[in-house]
Formats: structure tokens, sequence, C-alpha cells
């Protein structure tokens, strides 16, 4: 696949995800969930330095008072200092979720404009739509966990328009994306329905892949990567279709706006299950890549603790 793209890594990983980037140490942050590694990387001096996490690394958000946020398999935690100690906040073994870990982990989330983390969980085996999606906040110290939705299999593609009145969110197996009414103040989402239906592979000529992780420019659209595709769908704030961006790797995850201006795009890739003839078509795989854009991004949310 030719275009601007620039490969960013020098190493793949094995599922990368859950990019961001950090506006005051000009860093970019990534996960490799199955490595159940957290990257980071300085892209000017190209100094990368990677956190090995006692279980899967789902996503990631940064703190407002430094540090992490972090989503791993069982439930949410935080890292206060970088390679420093993951301290639980919220878990299955506290009792805040009643999810099986061996069939089910956490997946796609990030921090709304309030300060709250949210994150879905996903079916392993893709047998039910049974993940759910939960938001955490903190009050006076204390993790309030909230279920906020259920019915889907892989949950993917969480982001909030502008003006804060509506949610997106995704089921890759499923191949649809939904939005819902957003209440900020009193974090409630209703009206929940489907934006967009992605046909599955046979049911048409051509396949358009599935949506996966997705990020918001600073005039409202939305930029959902379409696994398997090699595309990058562009949403206006009205849902109209803008642009489909080509992507380097067929096997995209998710994208997220950084540097200086906000107006270079990344995007995350995964290796997993691909197979030889696939990898030796795409070495990019799991690699990030990036490249200037002409619409800067918005910025990252923080967890406020």
């Amino acid at each position: 696949m030719k275009n601007e793209w620039t490969r960013l890594t020098a190493e793949p990983s094995i599922c990368g995800e859950s990019p961001f980037w950090h506006p005051t140490e000009q860093r970019l942050y990534w996960v490799d969930i199955l490595g159940k590694q957290i990257h980071r990387l300085h892209v000017e001096s190209k100094v990368q330095d990677s956190w090995l996490m006692p279980g899967d690394a789902c996503c990631i958000a940064p703190a407002k008072s430094g540090g992490l946020v972090i989503a791993l398999r069982d439930g949410f935690y935080r890292g206060e200092v970088w390679g420093g100690d993951v301290k639980p906040i919220a878990t299955v073994g506290l009792g805040h979720f009643d999810f099986d870990t061996s069939t089910h982990r956490f997946n796609d989330g990030k921090c709304d404009s309030q300060g709250r983390f949210w994150c879905g969980t996903m079916n392993e085996p893709r047998t039910e739509n049974d993940g759910a999606l939960f938001s955490l906040e903190m009050q006076d110290g204390k993790p309030i966990v909230k279920k906020q939705a259920t019915g889907m299999t892989v949950s993917n593609g969480l982001a909030w328009s502008k003006d804060d009145r509506t949610m997106y969110w995704s089921d890759s197996f499923g191949h649809t994306l939904h939005v819902f009414d957003w209440d900020a103040k009193a974090n409630e989402i209703s009206s929940r329905r489907v934006l967009k239906d992605f046909p599955r592979k046979g049911a048409e000529p051509d396949y358009g892949g599935r949506p996966d992780g997705a990020a918001m420019d600073a005039d409202g659209n939305y930029y959902v990567c379409l696994m398997e595709a090699g595309m990058l769908l562009k949403l206006a704030p009205d849902h109209k279709e803008l642009a489909r961006i080509p992507l380097p790797v067929g096997f995209a995850t998710m994208p997220c706006f950084g540097g200086v201006d906000l107006k270079t795009l990344f995007v995350t890739s995964l290796r997993e299950n691909r197979t030889p003839e696939e990898l030796a078509e795409q070495p990019g795989l799991g690699h990030v890549f990036f490249k200037r854009v002409d619409v800067a991004g918005a910025p990252v949310n923080c967890f406020k603790d």
C-alpha cells in the first residue's frame, strides 16, 4: 500500500493499541496488549521506554496528577510513576465487576472530557455478545464504577463529540457502530442506536472491513480504523462520510493525533494471528506509523483522581 505513512517503531507489538500523545512530555504512548507492555516514545529523539505489566495491558490514559490510569485484563489500575508499582483501583477481585477473566477481558478505553475513565470488555471466544461498558470516576478518593451499557462482543471505538452530547461505541465482531446521547454532567447515556452497519465478508463483492479503535479531530470529526480493510473512515459531526484514508497496513487498530500542533496522525497495528503470507506482504504489521495531516486532532483527556 503506497501512501504518505512512515514507520515510527523499530520493533513490532503483538497487538498494538490505545495510543495517545502526552502534551507535556511530547511522547507517544501505546500498549501491546498481549505483550503485556506499555510503551512510550519520544518522537524527536527516537528514545523508547517499555514498562512490563502484571497482565494484559488493554488500554491507558494519562492522569492529571501524573502517571497513568490503566485497564488490565481484570480491572482498573493506577501507575503513578513510570516503571513503578501498579496499584488496583477497581477489579474483579475487589468485587467491582462480575465477568469471568478466563473468557473476558477489558479492551478499548479512554477518558471523557470530565476526567472519567471508560473501558469496555470483550468476549475472547466471540461466542456471546455479553461485553459491557464501564465508567470510572473518583469521589473523595474512592472509585465509583458504573456499568453503562451491555450487548457487545468486542467493545471498541470509544469517543465523544466536540459538544459532549454524543458518545460513539462500536462492536468490532458485530460489525456495528453505535451512538448514544450523553449527558456529560450526570454521566448518563441514552437513546442507543446503530449509526452504521459494516457488511461481513462475502456479503458484498468488496469487503470494507470492521470498526476498531477511533479518535476525534478538533473539528469534531470521528476517525475509525476499518480492521482488515486498511482504511481509516472519517465521519463528520452529522455522521456523513467525509473520506476513507488509506492506511499502511491492513490490520491497523487505533488512530490518535499528536505532535506540538496535533497535526501528526499516528496509528497502531497488530501482528497477532497473521499468516506467513500476510506477514511477508505486510512486514510493518505490529508497528506504529505516522503522517502529517491538515486538521489538528482533539487533545487527549486526562483522568482526574
